[in-house]
């Protein structure tokens, strides 16, 4: 009976180890590029814009030995509309699935922003890692020594490491932990999976990651972008994708004067989609009006927002 012994299943003789470490915290905090700097891929979208992320995305890191599933949740932040109540809805049920728990703060944010969230993290019982992210902007050791101190207090059950993001200071040391707190597990994915995303979804990451770049003031944040169709060959891409606003002034102002600025959007976006997928890709982008989408029910679950 020995011979017929299932070896995929994870057993203290195989040692195999798989959890779920789901990424929290306040907008502009840069649980993006950490995310990136943990998985190794450009996973999240990053900008200088808070609100960059919407959706809740997860990075899946595979070695012989064990299987990371991170995922990054949109900033909490209080909903103002209907697309961010939902988005809020991804960063608390975050709180619900992890077997770690990254929260992610800088050293500039106040500590007590958005406290009914942070009292949650506070009454977790599985392992919270506290990264104070951004402590290159700090002066000395003793603005980061009052800052430690002052978080053991807000969280007293959470290990505290303090990062630069940006620079991937300390990063290893965060990797190395998580991969200490791993339950014995098999792995939940395929050990060749790098995301849950497909991958048009990608696609309408870097479109609108070159819009909130190109355009000021509330323009991004009234965008959607949906990807209608992907055509993948050996060699090449052919996407047709549609960047939807809320009103007519909008769909102006993205195309600009003489079709330029969505002209660079395009150019920007395929040659990020061309390096995202080695191929050549040909990028076809389209604006329409879908009015007070932010609001309604039936588009923001069109748009994968709502189930």
């Amino acid at each position: 009976m020995e011979d017929n012994k299932i070896t995929d299943v994870a057993t203290p003789e195989n040692g195999h180890r798989a959890g779920f470490v789901n990424i929290v915290g306040n907008p502009n905090v840069g649980k993006s590029t950490l995310m990136n700097d943990l998985v190794g891929e450009r996973i999240s979208i990053i900008t200088s814009k808070a609100q960059t992320t919407r959706h809740r995305i997860m990075g899946i890191v595979n070695t012989p030995e064990y299987q990371i599933v991170y995922s990054d949740t949109p900033g909490v932040l209080k909903p103002k509309y209907k697309l961010q109540e939902s988005m809020l809805g991804f960063s608390e049920g975050a709180l619900t699935d992890a077997d770690i728990l990254l929260y992610v703060t800088d050293v500039v944010e106040d500590p007590e922003k958005n406290k009914e969230f942070l009292d949650r993290v506070a009454k977790e019982t599985i392992p919270v890692l506290l990264v104070i992210n951004k402590v290159d902007l700090l002066k000395d050791n003793a603005e980061l020594e009052a800052l430690v101190e002052a978080w053991k207090k807000r969280l007293p059950n959470a290990e505290i490491f303090p990062t630069s993001a940006m620079e991937n200071f300390n990063v290893e040391n965060l990797k190395n932990r998580i991969v200490e707190l791993l339950p014995p597990s098999p792995p939940f994915f395929g050990k060749d999976a790098l995301t849950d995303k497909p991958a048009r979804f990608f696609v309408t990451e870097i479109i609108r990651e070159k819009l909130l770049l190109n355009y000021d003031k509330e323009i991004p944040y009234s965008t959607e972008v949906i990807v209608e169709q992907f055509e993948e060959k050996e060699t090449a891409i052919h996407i047709m994708a549609v960047i939807y606003v809320e009103r007519d002034s909008q769909k102006g102002i993205i195309i600009g004067k003489g079709g330029e600025k969505i002209k660079k959007v395009g150019i920007e976006s395929r040659l990020d989609i061309e390096k995202f997928f080695g191929k050549k890709v040909h990028l076809e982008i389209f604006v329409k009006v879908e009015k007070d989408w932010r609001n309604r029910e039936n588009k923001l679950r069109q748009f994968g927002y709502m189930e």
